[in-house]
Formats: C-alpha cells, structure tokens, sequence
C-alpha cells in the first residue's frame, strides 16, 4: 500500500519492501506530533508486532500524540523501509524509533545513526545478548524502561550500561519485573507513559 493511501480503520497495511512487503499496523492521531516505528523482539523466539510490550508501547505513544508503526520483521531484518514509509507518510514530523528486546538492539542502532532520526525509546535492552556500543556516543534523547528482574540485564546492568550514555538520557525501572513483564504490564505501561512524556518535552 502507497504511503498516501488512506488506511483502513483497523490501521492495517502493508509496507512494500525488496522481498515482498511486511505486514504492519500504523495508529495516528488526529493531529500528529512525531511518528515512531515500534521494533518487536526476535522472530526467531516467537516475537511479532503483537507482543503485548509492543502493543502497549504504541498505545502509549498514540495516546501522547505520536503516530505509531509497528510490523513484523521478515526473518531479522532492519528498519530502514518502515522509515522511509513512515517519512513518505508524515514528511514533515520528527522520527523517532522504540524497540523491545531485539528490537531495541536493531532499532536503537538504526535511529542512533540515522540523521532523520531524533528520539528513541529502548525497552527490555538485552544486554547479555546484543550489542548496544552504538548508543555509547549518542547525544539524542534516549528513553529506557527495563524490568529489575530483567534475565538479559536486571537493574545493575541497566543502570550502568545507561550511566555511560551521554545525555541527554532517562530510566525507568519496573520493580519485580522480568523481561517479558509478566504480571506487571499495567506497571511497564505506566512507565512507558512517562518516558514518552519526557521525550516529547525534550526539544
């Protein structure tokens, strides 16, 4: 589907890419402020754009006024052709990237890089797995939420992998939590309510 087409009410589409086209869900608000595309976790170990941290990281961003994109990786993929629909979509706001587990290492490492990218939101970094260096010299603004309880980076490791980040930078950690936040979604979510606020304060 072209990027100006209208979309149905369900907010369905699918993006067209070299190998075909991904499926995707892309919720806007009535007057957009920014629009982010939403990485989910590993195809590999079951990860889809209705895992329920993703679904509810978009509803937090759409409820704050941001457009939300999320769609389903074609094996492990980057997220470069859902920006550019995103930017064909809405050419004049600002972009921003979240992700969830691996989708936080891939796309935290497009939009650190990316010039038309300006603000990214990190949930669940599993930092025992991936590689998050990229971020060591980022001085967009970063937003992370991550579980106490994290099995691939609890508090400590959370605390001190964003410490070494450059500002500006915020965290928020769900008391008890684990990575896949079971039994404290309503608590990720709040938490995901605030680091959105913050990042569209930041300017």
């Amino acid at each position: 589907m072209a990027a100006s087409e209208p979309l149905p009410p369900s907010g369905r589409t699918v993006i067209p890419v070299a190998h075909g086209g991904l499926e995707a869900i892309l919720r806007e608000p009535a007057a957009p402020i920014a629009a982010a595309v939403v990485c989910h976790p590993h195809p590999l170990h079951g990860g889809t754009m209705n895992n329920n941290v993703v679904y509810r990281t978009a509803k937090a961003l759409v409820d704050a006024g941001v457009a939300a994109l999320r769609f389903n990786f074609r094996g492990v993929g980057g997220s470069t052709g859902q920006l550019a629909y995103l930017r064909a979509r809405h050419p004049t706001l600002p972009l921003w990237i979240a992700g969830f587990s691996f989708g936080a290492r891939v796309g935290l490492a497009v939009g650190a890089e990316d010039a038309e990218v300006t603000k990214l939101f990190g949930i669940g970094l599993a930092l025992t797995m991936f590689d998050h260096r990229r971020l060591a010299g980022c001085t967009k603004p970063k937003a992370f939420v991550q579980g106490s309880e994290d099995e691939y980076g609890g508090r400590a490791a959370i605390e001190a992998a964003v410490a070494a980040m450059p500002e500006p930078k915020r965290l928020w950690v769900v008391d008890g939590a684990s990575h896949l936040y079971p039994g404290h979604l309503d608590a990720y979510e709040a938490a995901a309510r605030e680091a959105v606020a913050w990042l569209v304060a930041q300017v």
